[in-house]
């Protein structure tokens, strides 16, 4: 069978898109080979993801966005097709691969939702990588927070004039045997309360993965993709009214500015392995890889 992986970066007024050109195309060419080497879905969104975190120029990870406190704190989760099994934390501090702790939830534990502390210990528990403030807290990112302050905003990171990384990043994929899977994560928005969580942790608004419909990631602004459960609402789109991803997705975002005027975008791959990207914002950074041959815009 025919396998596709769509990977992104985030939604926004994306300045020099080329910068992100590279990174883009060397992570959604890594996944691409597991996938040709015959690696399950689940594992190629969960490996995607790391990537993303480990990447500077993103909002995940060691490139997250701070919050109102000059700290980063973390969200992701991660949902497999073949079950409905999943996993998501958030408010974590200190961990290298927020994703990859969201799959020890799913994994390890009869829980699919922690957060902050409890969450930290279970990956420390299971030897997960953790690492200093240092390496979250850069210069770039303090400059950002300072500015955003002074216009007393909240923001996408995508909304400041300057190279820093971009919103959410996800992948979604669909395997050689036809599995599903979608995973999510982020730094969350600039200048954010101290406690705020956003969509991408939270299953059916963030992220969504089922076999019998489609795999998404979401990114924008949280709290609209929350209100509109927009991750399961671009699912139902593919299960209810037979929509190809293409389709369901534009439906999707076409709903999510229509109810509550969401700025953002998603990426999906329905169980026939159709990709579909859309978003209100003026752009989104994606790639994809199907059957080995990458698409990347």
């Amino acid at each position: 069978m025919s396998h596709m992986l769509v990977i992104h970066g985030g939604a926004g007024a994306i300045r020099a898109p080329e910068r992100y050109a590279p990174s883009l195309r060397r992570i959604v060419e890594a996944g691409a080979r597991l996938l040709e080497e015959g690696a399950g879905a689940l594992d190629v969104v969960s490996h995607c993801v790391a990537l993303l975190e480990d990447d500077p120029l993103f909002n995940a990870g060691c490139g997250s966005v701070l919050n109102a406190e000059g700290e980063a704190f973390c969200d992701a989760s991660i949902m497999d097709g073949r079950s409905l099994a999943a996993g998501a934390v958030a408010g974590v501090k200190g961990v290298r691969n927020p994703v990859r702790l969201a799959r020890l939830v799913m994994e390890t534990t009869p829980h699919v939702f922690m957060i902050g502390a409890g969450a930290e210990r279970l990956g420390r528990a299971h030897r997960l990588a953790f690492e200093a403030d240092s390496y979250f807290v850069t210069p770039a990112r303090l400059e950002e927070l300072a500015r955003t302050k002074a216009r007393g905003a909240v923001t996408l990171d995508h909304a400041e004039p300057v190279s820093g990384k971009l919103g959410t990043v996800g992948a979604v994929a669909r395997d050689g045997a036809g599995n599903l899977a979608a995973a999510t994560s982020t730094g969350g928005l600039v200048n954010q309360m101290s406690g705020r969580v956003g969509d991408s942790p939270v299953i059916g608004a963030g992220v969504y993965a089922d076999n019998e419909s489609c795999a998404i990631s979401c990114t924008g602004v949280g709290e609209k993709f929350l209100r509109t459960c927009l991750a399961r609402t671009a699912a139902l789109f593919v299960e209810t009214q037979g929509l190809a991803a293409p389709e369901a997705a534009k439906a999707a975002v076409a709903y999510l500015m229509r109810r509550v005027r969401g700025s953002g975008g998603l990426i999906m791959v329905d169980r026939a392995g159709r990709c579909g990207v859309a978003h209100s914002t003026p752009g989104l950074l994606w790639a994809s890889a199907e059957n080995g041959t990458i698409h990347a815009p």
